[in-house]
């Protein structure tokens, strides 16, 4: 599945609309991160992949433009969850063209699995990658 993620109703209900009138299905729903569309990846050729981004691209411009106008510019912000070995979980908010890049790349899941890694390793100081890979082998 790729995913893309919206921070607006309008703007993700724009994509669908784009998305269906290509002959796509899409499965939504909403996340902790925002609002997601899920397209199946086997259902999308070269032609119909660079659509949808391209078309994607211009709704996180949009995106981009409506969250400078919110508030002065105060919800400038995307948020992605992180879980800490503790078992917390705490947010860590990140400008939205570095969100919509890391969404442009990475499935949640993977993005997930990322901030993880990374509390994990900053948490635990003992851990470090010459000991890692000593242990691989």
């Amino acid at each position: 599945m790729l995913e893309y993620i919206f921070f607006d109703a309008g703007l993700r209900d724009s994509f669908v609309a784009y998305a269906r009138s290509l002959g796509l299905s899409c499965e939504l729903r909403d996340d902790a991160l925002g609002l997601v569309v899920a397209l199946d990846e086997d259902a999308l050729n070269d032609e119909l992949e660079d659509s949808i981004e391209e078309r994607y691209g211009q709704l996180e411009d949009a995106q981009a433009s409506l969250l400078a106008q919110e508030e002065g510019g105060l919800k400038q912000l995307a948020g992605f969850r992180v879980n800490l070995p503790d078992g917390q979980s705490c947010q860590v908010p990140l400008p939205p063209e570095l969100a919509n890049r890391l969404m442009a790349s990475f499935s949640l899941e993977e993005i997930q699995a990322l901030f993880d890694t990374v509390a994990r390793s900053v948490l635990d100081p003992h851990q470090n990658l010459c000991k890692i890979l000593r242990a691989e082998t």
